[in-house]
């Protein structure tokens, strides 16, 4: 369904992704994973037309997106990791707002958006304004946005964050139906133990680099470790965290002679 093609792209010369290419497929939950820095927000920019890369394409159902942007663009649904709202709206009218943008009917998008607002327990604040609104009840309001339009591509970045467990429970079932119904999804989170749970496939980019790309029991396996967290953390080769943990502490405890 989308295909990243030999993608590059570089700040005043200084690359932030080079070569990356990875292909989503239909009915995938793909986890894309990586340090910060490592070159994720870029290509995620450039999946969603934010970005032009410098060489390199993506396809989406086998068609360049930057040949028609609009038409690709209709087809996404996307959670950012910072949830960028409209304060002064309440939350019923930022999903009229995005309801209208994306096309659909106005008695359509009263009846899908009071029922995802009911669902995801916002009913008795849809009339409220979203600066009035908690981080996870914003998360709440983005996540409806994305599933509005039934997109057949969903792009969630870290979008458990302020979530309680309750909706983030609900929202790792509702991933594993996304997948059931045929859609495709990139899951961007540095929650690894979800990312295990709920993908299929991880792929790991580090210093604008793809280190690996298969299924979480597969990478544990060929590195004979215990789970993805270690997986990761040799991939990227993270620092000894512990280590500079002490040495924190060791600071925090210098005195004045």
């Amino acid at each position: 369904m989308l295909e990243l093609q030999h993608l590059y792209r570089s700040y005043r010369g200084i690359p932030a992704i080079e070569d990356v290419s990875f292909q989503v497929k239909a009915g995938e939950i793909v986890g894309f994973l990586g340090p910060n820095g490592a070159g994720k927000s870029t290509t995620v920019k450039i999946i969603t037309g934010m970005l032009r890369p410098n060489d390199g394409r993506v396809l989406f159902e086998g068609q360049d997106i930057a040949r028609d942007m609009v038409a690709f663009r209709a087809s996404f649904g996307y959670v950012p990791e910072e949830a960028h709202l409209y304060n002064y709206l309440s939350a019923l009218e930022y999903l009229q707002l995005v309801g209208r943008l994306r096309g659909l009917s106005e008695a359509l998008i009263e009846a899908k958006a009071t029922c995802l607002l009911k669902l995801l327990n916002l009913e008795s604040w849809q009339y409220s304004p979203i600066s009035t609104y908690s981080k996870g009840m914003r998360q709440r309001v983005l996540l409806a946005a994305a599933l509005l339009h039934d997109p057949k591509l969903l792009i969630f970045d870290e979008p458990l964050s302020g979530l309680d467990v309750v909706t983030g429970r609900l929202f790792k079932d509702l991933l594993e139906l996304l997948a059931a119904e045929g859609k495709a999804v990139i899951y961007i989170s540095h929650v690894l133990e979800v990312v295990e749970q709920v993908c299929t496939r991880v792929i790991v980019i580090a210093k604008g680099r793809i280190l690996a790309d298969a299924r979480p029991a597969d990478l544990v396996q060929l590195m004979s470790l215990p789970n993805l967290e270690s997986v990761f953390a040799q991939l990227v080769e993270q620092q000894d965290t512990h280590s500079i943990a002490r040495q924190m502490v060791e600071v925090m405890h210098i005195a004045d002679s």
